[in-house]
């Protein structure tokens, strides 16, 4: 509801024009039902000027569309002049227009109107207008507009239109809401003194299109520059639409100079667009880009980028010339599960050749991976039944020694464990037998393991291997008084293969030819497992002292497992093949180089023995009100492994394993883990069968260990939600090594890790290595983040990368160094933020190349 005004009807003089004849005869007719509301109302008398009434009037018949509009003060009607006058806190509102003002005068014979600030009592202007057209909105010193011809002028207006925001002197608007500024500036700073400016006599802004502008010079903190344009095209398109990528451009002394990220923008459609960018260097190197995002909502979203470059450094004159050339592939795809409730596809592709990231950089994870893995995934779960159906396609690349392995496809079914005789009305009870379960589980593989070079030539199509597993799983449980539970377990397993292998010996070539031979071949093992473990507690406690009590938990656990030789001759899965003159023969699998393997050689009877440890300790703490008790964990794992196979005819003791893990402070975690070996090792390399105890006297010699000890700190702030900077974290989310999170001020992570292995042909070998990395908020507006680290072996300092960032309010300035190393570069680029002016910047690099 509207409030009330003072309705004022100036009746001096009469005017007989057509337009005056309606307007009275309206106001007269309002003005007799104003009386007549005065009088129901239960008023007596009325002031011949003046009466009070709803201020919230319309007026349709000289408009397209009624004019809705109200005043605090007072509403004067000029029935002579056919003039509406508003004071104090005005507004109006016509269709899509909204205006409010102090003082709004309104013509209703030219349907034209005015307005401005108004003085107070005190002389001050107050309540200048502010207008609104749709999303449209703007402050002003003055106003005019006609309703009939929707054209305008306004002075000393202030106005955004999307990201930008255009000051000018003087304003006019046209009927298709362009917009034409006398003597303004554009800028995209909303400070109340805008930081930079791009000063023009002559602005032309289309809303929801672009802003063009004449002659246009910048301004800095209110200094004009020497950078001048002679006109100035910016897109102002809210949503999707296609453009031009402006390039960069640059000098590199190995590549020469060059125009970067250049290309083509295309929105799409709203759920998927592309970007295709290139390269360019003056000395022959170029690299092309294509880039898609894509979004269904409720269905799925994901990316897809392709990459190929071909880099050339020197002259092919030159011992030092060399031609790369490379590709890149990633696709990320994930799938809402709301889309197919028991069904998911997701895709992780991370593919190319290995020197692309070398002669490529973008951030500095991609160089230090030596190790891209890819995986194109479909699963089915059907709801209400226990099985469930998985295919998968992945792959994996190692850049450094070119080997690369890919499955294609592999599949896996499922039936989860069931209980065959357990009742269906339980009644009392559960019996020993109602606890055995049963699965199922088959797997299918076709994969080939080759180098890169290799992957799409002929002869790397026979090099595929592929088999078909099946594995049934029965066990149960069985509780051995209170405080023991055996569990044992048959494990059947059956291969299925299509090829296998055949050696004879060459007499001719003295070697032994390997032949290929098709046909089914089946592959059938077995095995009997039962393990037997309890939990022993310990407790100490103390009546005085900080120190409460101690308490110790150690879980021994006994297994035995028992597997048949399956490497007997009548079952034909081994065969004996001569291997050199004298006539020695060997034995060899069928199965060899199979996907799976084949069954395993040797019978066993292998009792393994396990002992976890957790130690922990309780201390007092004195508080105001009361004692209270603060859990501390020394070793939250202390483990020791081993095992002896009664069935081997030597070295039965297998090699013992000691692994730890604890939480010394908090954000202080130690890692350990050691192999220590009972028997001797020849100085050639040899077990033999004597155990160091009755040798050297001792319980075993340390083969490896491995200590790690990790440091890791972060101190979050809360902040208000800012669109624009989570706009820019979604696009820096795609380049991680320039990333800064603005909500983490500190954080600080260090490893420490020492690897030692021995050998009694090589001698030790320590390795020895120290990394931190981090990032620092210094104020507000300053971040550093830094990775580093130390190889004691080498005596080197590791890849190690500094970056400093800056908030310029409506700039930002970022700083990326590697002082030293094969990827020795600066970055160094100070930018406005808005997208709109992402090619206004400054930028100073120096990559590898010029290093050569």
């Amino acid at each position: 509801m509207f409030g009330m005004c003072r309705v004022h009807y100036l009746l001096t003089s009469f005017c007989w024009s057509p337009v005056c004849s309606r307007v009275k005869s309206y106001l007269g007719t309002i003005g007799l039902l104003l009386l007549l509301f005065s009088s129901a109302s239960g008023q007596d008398s009325l002031s011949t000027d003046t009466i009070t009434v709803p201020d919230s009037l319309l007026l349709a018949d000289e408009f397209e569309s009624p004019v809705k509009y109200k005043a605090r003060d007072s509403v004067v009607y000029d029935l002579n002049s056919g003039m509406v006058f508003l004071y104090g806190e005005a507004f109006m509102e016509y269709e899509d227009i909204q205006l409010e003002a102090d003082y709004i005068h309104l013509d209703i014979e030219t349907k034209t109107l005015f307005s401005s600030a108004w003085p107070d009592s005190n002389g001050v202007l107050r309540g200048a207008p502010k207008f609104k057209q749709g999303e449209d909105k703007f402050d002003a010193e003055t106003i005019r507009y006609n309703f009939e011809t929707k054209r305008g002028k306004i002075t000393e207006v202030t106005t955004r239109d999307g990201e930008s925001l255009i000051h000018g002197q003087s304003v006019r608007k046209e009927p298709d809401n362009s917009t034409f500024v006398s003597k303004g500036y554009f800028t995209t700073c909303d400070a109340p003194q805008p930081h930079y400016c791009l000063k023009s006599d002559k602005i032309k802004v289309i809303p929801n299109d672009k802003v063009v502008t004449g002659p246009a010079d910048l301004f800095v903190m209110g200094v004009p520059t020497p950078v001048a344009i002679p006109f100035g095209f910016f897109p102002n398109v809210k949503g999707r639409s296609s453009g031009i990528l402006f390039p960069q451009y640059g000098d590199s002394r190995q590549l020469g100079f060059f125009l970067k990220n250049g290309g083509y923008y295309l929105g799409l459609s709203d759920h998927f667009d592309l970007a295709l960018t290139g390269d360019i260097y003056s000395k022959g190197s170029w690299r092309v880009n294509a880039f898609s995002n894509y979004n269904w909502r409720y269905r799925f979203s994901g990316n897809f980028s392709v990459n190929y470059s071909n880099t050339r450094t020197s002259r092919p004159e030159f011992p030092d010339y060399s031609l790369e050339k490379a590709f890149f592939v990633r696709w990320n795809h994930t799938q809402d599960s709301k889309a197919r409730p028991g069904t998911s596809f997701t895709a992780n592709v991370n593919a190319g050749s290995n020197t692309f990231y070398r002669y490529n950089l973008t951030n500095a994870n991609n160089f230090l991976t030596n190790t891209f893995t890819s995986s194109v995934a479909w699963s089915k779960a059907w709801i209400g039944k226990p099985i469930n159906l998985s295919i998968a396609a992945t792959h994996t690349q190692n850049t450094q020694t070119g080997d690369i392995s890919i499955s294609l496809p592999s599949a896996t079914f499922n039936v989860a464990r069931q209980s065959p005789f357990k009742r269906k009305q339980q009644v009392g009870s559960i019996r020993w037998y109602e606890r055995i379960g049963v699965g199922y589980t088959s797997s299918f593989i076709n994969s080939i393991t080759t180098k890169d070079s290799l992957l799409f030539t002929e002869s790397s199509l026979s090099q595929f291997r592929n088999g078909m597993q099946h594995s049934v799983p029965i066990n149960t449980n069985l509780s051995i008084g209170k405080f023991f539970t055996l569990t044992p377990s048959i494990a059947y397993t059956e291969k299925w293969y299509l090829r296998t292998i055949q050696k004879r010996w060459d007499a001719d070539k003295a070697l032994v030819d390997v032949d290929t031979v098709d046909g089914f071949k089946a592959a059938r093992e077995f095995s009997f497992s039962a393990s037997l473990n309890t939990r022993v507690y310990g407790l100490v406690q103390f009546k005085r002292g900080r120190l409460a009590a101690v308490r110790h938990v150690m879980t021994p656990t006994l297994a035995y497992t028992f597997k048949p030789d399956f490497s007997d001759p009548a079952l034909g899965y081994y065969k004996q093949v001569q291997v050199d003159t004298t006539g020695r023969m060997q034995q060899y699998s069928i199965f060899e180089g199979s996907i799976f393997g084949g069954p395993g050689v040797g019978k066993a009877s292998l009792l393994a023995f396990s002992l976890d440890n957790n130690l922990e300790m309780k201390l007092r703490k004195q508080t105001d009100t009361a004692e209270v008790l603060k859990k501390v964990k020394l070793f939250e794992s202390l483990s020791l492994n081993t095992a002896y196979n009664f069935a081997a005819d030597s070295l039965r003791l297998s090699p013992m394993s000691i692994t730890g893990r604890a939480t010394i402070v908090d954000r202080v975690s130690l890692n350990m883990f050691a192999t220590i070996d009972p028997y001797v090792t020849t100085s050639n390399g040899t077990r033999i069968n004597t155990l160091e105890w009755n040798q050297n006297g001792r319980i075993g010699r340390l083969t490896n260990a491995n200590f790690s000890l990790n440091f890791s700190v972060t101190k979050r702030q809360q902040s208000k939600q800012d669109t624009q900077a989570d706009e820019r974290k979604a696009e820096m989310s795609k380049r991680p090594g320039d990333y800064f999170d603005p909500e983490v001020p500190f954080s600080l992570s260090f490893a420490y890790n020492v690897f030692y292995q021995n050998s009694v042909v090589t001698g030790d070998d320590v390795t020895q290595t120290i990394s931190m990395n981090g990032d620092l908020q210094l104020t507000p507006s300053w971040k550093v983040n830094y990775n580093t680290g130390y190889d004691f072996r080498s005596g080197e300092i590791s890849y190690t990368s500094l970056g400093i960032y800056r908030d310029l309010h409506c700039w930002e300035m970022s700083l990326n160094w590697v002082p030293f190393g094969f990827q020795q570069n600066f970055f160094f680029q100070i930018n406005v933020k808005s997208s709109m002016l992402q090619d206004l910047k400054l930028t100073r690099k120096n990559d590898r190349f010029d290093n050569r």
